[in-house]
């Protein structure tokens, strides 16, 4: 007789196999139970090492004894003709499988329920070190912050009121009194006041204000809300300062709608005295006006604040309601202009209607009120932006900056300009001071990560692109504009993923077109710009000229720039500051043509435009 047959005919294979099957199951249920009982892996080593030393001896002990109804004798002493071990080899046979069905069945579960558990576990753990480890940063980080904004800075950041109506229909009016105090409390030089879209960007959001402090590094807050039923309103305003989350001030307004001017005259000068700030010039004041007059205007600029076509058109209206109410309210002239350059801006109207209609309402604000910043600024942009008049424009918003010098707007109207000029570092400059001010508004980290690109700053770019999409992960534009400083960094893999993510279609195309012809795909770069020549030629035509300027093809380069003077592009007040057309700057054609559009450097040098930061 063979070994093998020996050794099968003793069952030593099959109590081999039920062996090391029971073992295995034992060692993940040990695995998996020791550390609940807060064991380390030692205890677990020591079962493995136990089961393989007794693998051999169970083994020798399988092929040395058997298994008779008298019980277990040795071998050698059982006669052959009474051996059972065929019924003991079903019996480990079944028992074999049932170890396994219980192995499996383990695994299964192992693999399933107690790995996520085990996990989602890992997960908590390493969420609850993180958050322990950005909540003592955090804590440092405040700590530091605030203990030098309370230490002689003067900062504050007024919050969206509440909307306390029974009905909730009156948002437009807590929104809108709300920002009436900002702009009224922007006007103080000794005062940093965050900007309403940073401010505004916590309204409806459970946050702790220390947290809002915090993240807009202000040492005070103004919150506060609004009820009103017919023509009773009550208005309750709060003073906290941040570091010591405490209430500095606090009053309730119950009057009716003829004294809102005078409620927010009221807060405003509590706020200034609060906070120990001499006033230089005259008492802050709010522009008066009729009461239904103002109920309109703060309708109309809730709309606007929504951004949709329907709510530009339905705020032209009760922007005219207004001043039909009041013909000599500036603020809604000023705000009529504001939405029509909105509209112009966004391709919502054509832009000679829209420019002739902002600029007439801009016009008659200043005709009721000369020093209304506002409608400098705005006269500004249209001089700069559909009159091609730099000089204009320089001359509009110097008056602007010099009337209301802390005016968010007025700033990045400002910092546009010295971009269009080419005095890039200075524009940079305005909208870093903007930024400190508006410092969850993603707008301005995409506006300062572009002038970023001009001036060669590339990592700084990418950052700023980054935080603009933390903050606003749909922000159209941003991936590719981010793509475009990584293709100039020289990373075009990185560019082309960059570019593939953004949401704005025609800039995907134009991203595409420049990156592939960089990866050397011409197909793929000719198709996505033979797209935008076919969808989006009339107000696209200066993006063309500079895709073709970057594929080094200036003959149809220059044809597309043409192209754009005859469609009237607004683009093409950059043209002096885009980095893709660096490779016609040699080209003869290139002098002349700026000197054609007005953008030759020594004509923009000859423009004189004094700006300054606010102290």
């Amino acid at each position: 007789m063979s070994l093998f047959t020996e050794l099968n005919r003793r069952n030593v294979f099959r109590v081999g196999a039920a062996y090391a099957v029971a073992a295995w199951l034992l060692i993940q249920v040990a695995e998996t139970i020791f550390p609940l009982f807060g064991f380390d892996d030692s205890p677990a080593r020591i079962v493995v090492i136990v089961l393989a030393i007794g693998f051999l001896p169970t083994l020798v002990f399988a092929w040395a004894f058997e298994m008779t109804p008298e019980g277990l004798k040795k071998e050698k002493d059982v006669d052959r003709s009474q051996s059972i071990t065929r019924y003991t080899s079903e019996k480990l046979d079944r028992t074999i499988l049932v170890v396994l069905v219980l192995a499996l069945g383990y695994f299964a579960f192992d693999k399933f329920v107690l790995n996520e558990q085990r996990q989602a576990a890992l997960e908590r753990q390493a969420d609850e070190r993180l958050a322990s480890a950005t909540e003592q940063a955090r804590q440092l980080g405040r700590t530091e912050a605030l203990a030098g904004v309370n230490q002689g800075d003067k900062s504050i950041a007024v919050l969206p009121f509440v909307d306390m109506s029974s009905d909730k229909d009156q948002e437009y009016m807590s929104d809108g009194i709300a920002e009436e105090l900002l702009n009224l409390l922007a006007k103080i030089p000794e005062l940093r006041v965050i900007s309403r879209s940073s401010a505004f960007s916590y309204k409806g959001k459970d946050i702790r204000l220390a947290q809002v402090a915090e993240e807009l590094n202000v040492s005070h807050i103004l919150e506060g809300s609004v009820r009103k039923a017919g023509n009773r309103i009550r208005i309750t305003a709060q003073l906290i300062e941040a570091q010591s989350d405490s209430h500095l001030w606090s009053e309730t307004y119950d009057r009716t709608l003829d004294d809102i001017f005078a409620i927010q005259d009221e807060i405003s000068a509590t706020v200034v005295e609060q906070l120990k700030i001499k006033l230089l010039g005259e008492t802050l004041r709010v522009r008066e006006t009729n009461p239904e007059a103002y109920a309109l205007y703060l309708r109309a600029r809730h709309l606007h604040s929504q951004g949709s076509p329907e709510a530009y058109q339905q705020a032209n209206a009760l922007y005219k309601q207004a001043v039909a109410v009041d013909p000599d309210y500036a603020a809604a002239w000023a705000g009529l202009a504001n939405n029509y350059l909105t509209q112009a801006n966004k391709s919502l109207l054509q832009a000679d209607e829209a420019y002739t209609l902002a600029r007439a309402a801009a016009e008659k604000a200043l005709a009721i009120d000369p020093d209304y910043a506002l409608a400098f600024s705005h006269l500004g942009w249209i001089a700069m932006a559909h009159d091609n008049d730099p000089a204009l424009a320089a001359s509009f918003f110097e008056r602007a900056m010099k009337l209301d010098p802390g005016n968010p707007d007025i700033i990045s109207n400002a910092a546009s300009l010295l971009f269009f000029l080419g005095r890039s570092q200075e524009s940079i400059a305005l909208n870093e001071y903007a930024n400190a001010r508006d410092p969850v508004n993603p707008v301005g980290f995409s506006n300062t990560g572009y002038l970023y690109i001009v001036v060669g700053r590339l990592e700084d770019s990418v950052a700023a692109y980054e935080e603009a999409l933390r903050l606003r992960p749909d922000y159209l534009g941003a991936h590719y504009n981010m793509g475009t400083a990584l293709l100039l960094m020289g990373k075009p893999e990185a560019a082309l993923a960059a570019m593939q993510k953004e949401q704005y279609t025609v800039y995907r195309l134009l991203g595409e077109a420049v990156t592939y012809h960089a990866l050397g795909d011409s197909r793929a770069s000719d198709a996505a710009l033979a797209e935008v020549i076919e969808k989006y030629e009339a107000e696209w035509a200066f993006n063309i000229a500079y895709v073709l300027a970057y594929r080094n093809e200036a003959d149809r380069a220059f044809e597309w720039l043409e192209k754009a003077v005859e469609y009237r592009d607004t683009g093409l007040v950059e043209v002096m500051a885009k980095p893709e057309f660096a490779n016609i700057h040699d080209d003869p054609r290139w002098l002349p043509f700026l000197e054609s559009v007005g953008k030759a450097p020594a004509q923009l040098a000859a423009i004189e435009f004094k700006v300054s930061l606010p102290e």
